[in-house]
């Protein structure tokens, strides 16, 4: 009986090492998102770090929008954004996205919920590049919803988002 709760013990402190202290695992490959701020869960000082395997393990979206930038309607896969939020417990009423090119924003949490906004990673089933756009951007359902065709939400597209402050 010892052998036994030694046993699950050890597989339970080992599940919860690996997973790291408030319950997310810590990335193996390279980052490609952290999450910083009003968060409840992360796997590193401070914040949370996702590998581009750990995203994708994300319940996956499609959404086809046309965009500002791009020609025509595109297909993009990710994941919502409420579901990466809910996933670190952030707990917030702004999410400042900031992208490798220094570009910063804050975009009202309310958006995640109002609107399916996916952070995609690929477009058209290719993998989006730091040379196009990669390898993650905020895409919101634009031809769904009228009031998304303004150029206040157009700047809350973030390409090369690679952090997200929680405030």
């Amino acid at each position: 009986m010892k052998f036994a709760i030694i046993l699950i013990g050890m597989t339970v402190f080992t599940q919860a090492a690996q997973a790291g202290a408030n319950g997310l695992a810590a990335p193996t490959g390279p980052v490609v998102l952290e999450v910083h701020g009003n968060i409840g869960r992360t796997n590193t000082e401070g914040g949370a770090r996702f590998d581009m395997d750990m995203l994708k393990t994300l319940p996956q979206r499609e959404l086809e929008t046309s965009t500002t930038v791009t020609d025509g309607v595109r297909r993009f896969d990710g994941f919502l954004m409420r579901d990466l939020l809910a996933l670190v417990e952030a707990d917030g009423e702004t999410v400042t996205a900031i992208a490798l090119n220094d570009y910063v924003i804050d975009i009202p949490a309310d958006d995640f919920t109002r609107f399916d906004v996916i952070v995609a990673f690929e477009m058209d089933g290719d993998a989006l590049h730091v040379n196009d756009k990669g390898p993650l951007w905020i895409v919101y359902p634009r031809d769904d919803h009228r009031e998304l065709q303004d150029i206040r939400y157009d700047y809350r597209w973030v390409w090369q988002l690679y952090r997200l402050e929680i405030r």
